[in-house]
């Protein structure tokens, strides 16, 4: 984005100069209000002021008069004037290694967070070596600031690296942030005023509260129901606590989303916090939360932000907090929340000042993946402790992620909001668990159709094709994947449902997609061997409002194949271990000793990109190597798939339509997420070869042959190559 001074006119150097010195103090101002949520406003007030300085040089100014170029003043792009290195010297200079942490977030805030020191010349080290144009026509209020800014967090030995990391991280985030909107103040005044017009926390409180107030004045006696009311209760208590650290243990139908929620949305207000952030781990969860969301508070009340939601041309309010999160009511990914805490980038970076302050609920926060674990829990500690946040590990499951003698990397301080879960999980017993051993896909297949109504949840898209197509002769046979685009899936999901009210014959194969999030509830569910957690997810779509007579069916089963490699039989491995111990693996016991094993007794793997380590290396130096985290820390592994667009209705083609036609794409590729699918590279090429793919504008890739897209399958060539995806789940 340009800055408004790089138009200035030839010939009027005054003006040029009192539109640069405008800038910087209103940048300054801005990132001043954003720094002092965390009492750091005096180190964003000299962000903001010396981000620019090289734009007062000569040189600067000549280039953007002598060429005709309106982005000249972005030296991200190549032969781009740096004008960013004289303000990050002249911090360091004027305050050593407080300037430091202050040169970072400004020799970033257009090419992002660089290195601190490496070969490359683009590290900081490098940078305040660097001969940088004269920049002496600055105002003397601008340059001799007298300041020397306090840190605003207690300094803790064991963890100093990782917080002065963060902090320079939020930093950055307020300079990007006050830099982008005084710019987009000033050359797109509209654009704005589009961000303005959410409702404020105390209505969406109001709102939701009164809803909850009705749902348990009317809801139909029963035990299940009296549970419910009371975990709800349990929250709106503990939401007069403190910000911190919480736990909510509440079993699968609880009703822990809209609760959760409600205790969020009354904290926030009780304690003067910004928002409510609610962060989920898989798309097809939020899309339903986020609707759930939108109905009991308004279409307008709730920003969702994910890979597959794309608000429409005309909801420009939804497209900018989606920048910088600047909205009551978040709905997000642990993708999105997680990777922008350890990003170098600026575009995920910006909205970061806006975690601070916050209530963010971790839905599922068994999720998180065991080789990131300890970098996350370092975030989530930080954001606690001295950001003033409060974060809420919701889950069925609890992890065990507590500080312990075992577990020194814990968290500390957790308070679990409800009473009793262990009395609370034996009166939402609904379900019998035992273990079959092992099934062949033609015995499992034999066990289904004895089912009327059955779930059957197993490992890898291709195990789920092969037991589809054992019993897919059968009435009422359903099947879900992620070879189905996510348009697809939802309209199958939902015909699930309908199939199941109405007492129909219902026989669903599914990947575990369905697992966590999907509100379904069958008697009888198959479980391919995995973790606890996920076989407690399953449990958890069976007998799920308790309505049958006697308890639901969860039968545990190894395929005749075995399991697919890597963690997921890591984490079966430890399952079975667990169970041979417990004979009833969903207890909060079984669950506990899961994790203990999964997580205390490989204390070495949860960091296993050695993340931390990156962080410590170069601690005394404050040389940090913000890029070269950012690079490791990616919570989904890339394992060379390509993006693949289905013309799977008139709404996908029409956007196919716009793509192909369109000089600015983009956006059109944005709407297609709804309709992409991810497939492997090599099963990529062949389709390209083949001719089943057109690729448009050389990176937007369409499928063309609609025989290899079944409506009952999703994507199924011929390749023989695209079955060999066994280490792909979901």
């Amino acid at each position: 984005m340009g800055e408004y001074y790089a138009h200035s006119l030839p010939g009027r150097p005054k003006e040029e100069w009192q539109q640069l010195e405008e800038h910087l103090k209103n940048v300054a101002g801005v990132a001043k209000g954003f720094a002092e949520d965390f009492g750091a406003g005096e180190w964003g007030y000299l962000a903001g002021l010396w981000h620019d300085l090289g734009k007062y040089s000569q040189e600067f100014q000549a280039r953007l008069q002598n060429l005709s170029d309106p982005d000249a003043h972005i030296e991200a792009k190549p032969g781009r004037p740096d004008h960013s290195t004289a303000g990050a010297q002249h911090a360091y200079n004027m305050l050593k290694d407080k300037g430091k942490m202050i040169a970072y977030a400004i020799a970033g805030h257009h090419a992002g967070l660089p290195d601190g020191k490496t070969p490359d010349q683009s590290c900081l080290v490098q940078r305040f070596k660097k001969d940088v144009p004269n920049y002496s026509d600055h105002p003397p209020s601008i340059l001799n600031q007298k300041a020397s800014p306090e840190l605003p967090f207690s300094v803790e030995r064991q963890r100093f690296c990782f917080q002065f990391t963060f902090f320079v991280r939020m930093l950055f985030s307020c300079l990007t942030d006050a830099d982008f909107l005084d710019t987009e103040r000033f050359m797109e005044a509209n654009k704005s005023l589009w961000r303005e017009g959410y409702p404020d926390l105390k209505l969406l409180k109001e709102t939701l509260l009164k809803h909850m107030d009705e749902v348990v004045a009317h809801a139909p006696p029963s035990v299940v129901n009296g549970q419910r009311a009371e975990i709800y209760h349990y929250c709106l208590d503990a939401a007069n606590l403190k910000p911190g650290l919480f736990s909510l243990t509440v079993p699968t139908g609880g009703g822990k989303t809209l609760s959760s929620l409600s205790f969020a949305l009354k904290h926030a207000v009780i304690n003067n916090l910004k928002r409510v952030i609610y962060v989920i781990p898989y798309t097809s969860i939020i899309e339903q939360n986020a609707d759930v969301f939108r109905q009991i508070l308004g279409e307008d009340a709730v920003l969702e932000h994910h890979s597959n939601y794309d608000p429409s041309e005309e909801d420009h309010r939804s497209r900018l907090a989606s920048e910088n999160w600047d909205a009551p009511l978040i709905v997000t990914t642990n993708v999105q929340f997680f990777e922008s805490l350890f990003s170098s980038r600026s575009s995920r970076c910006r909205r970061l000042h806006n975690i601070a302050r916050s209530v963010i609920i971790l839905d599922e926060a068994q999720m998180l993946p065991a080789p990131l674990l300890k970098p996350c829990l370092e975030a989530m500690k930080e954001l606690a402790l001295s950001y003033g946040s409060t974060i809420v590990l919701c889950t069925a499951t609890q992890p065990a992620l507590s500080k312990s003698a075992e577990f020194r990397d814990g968290l500390e301080n957790v308070r679990e909001i409800i009473p009793d879960p262990i009395k609370l999980y034996k009166i939402f017993r609904k379900v019998d668990v035992s273990s079959l051993g092992t099934l062949t896909n033609e015995e499992l297949g034999r066990q289904l159709i004895g089912h009327e109504q059955v779930l059957c949840i197993v490992n890898t898209r291709r195990h789920a094709r092969q037991v589809y197509e054992q019993i897919s002769d059968n009435e009422g046979c359903y099947h879900l994947s992620a070879l189905m685009c996510p348009a697809h899936r939802t309209e199958t999901i939902s015909e699930i449902k309908k199939t199941l009210k109405d007492k129909k014959s219902c026989r669903v194969i599914s990947t575990q997609l369905i697992e966590a999030g999907v509100d379904i509830d069958f008697p009888v569910v198959f479980r391919s061997l995995s973790g606890i957690d996920s076989i407690v997810q399953a449990a958890g779509r069976c007998n799920r409002e308790g309505k049958m007579r006697q308890n639901g069916a969860v039968y545990v089963f190894m395929p005749e194949d075995g399991l697919p490699p890597g963690y997921f039989r890591q984490t079966a491995d430890t399952a079975e271990e667990v169970m041979r111990h417990h004979n009833d693996p969903i207890t909060l016991e079984a669950v506990e000793e899961y994790f203990r094993t999964l997580y205390w007794l490989k204390n070495e793997k949860l960091d296993e990109y050695g993340i931390l380590t990156d962080i410590s290396e170069g601690s005394l130096r404050g040389d940090f190597p913000f890029r070269q985290i950012s690079k490791k820390f990616k919570m989904i592994k890339e394992i060379g798939q390509e993006s693949l667009i289905i013309p799977w209705n008139a709404d996908a083609q029409k956007i196919i339509n716009e793509l192909r036609y369109s000089d600015y794409p983009a956006s059109a590729a944005r709407k297609a997420q709804r309709f992409t699918i991810q497939i492997p590279s090599r099963t990529f090429y062949n389709l390209l070869g083949g001719g089943a793919v057109e690729r448009l504008h050389e990176q937007y890739n369409v499928l063309t042959n609609r025989d290899i897209y079944r409506m009952n399958l999703g994507l199924c060539p011929e390749d023989p190559a695209f079955h060999e995806i066994e280490n792909l789940i979901l």
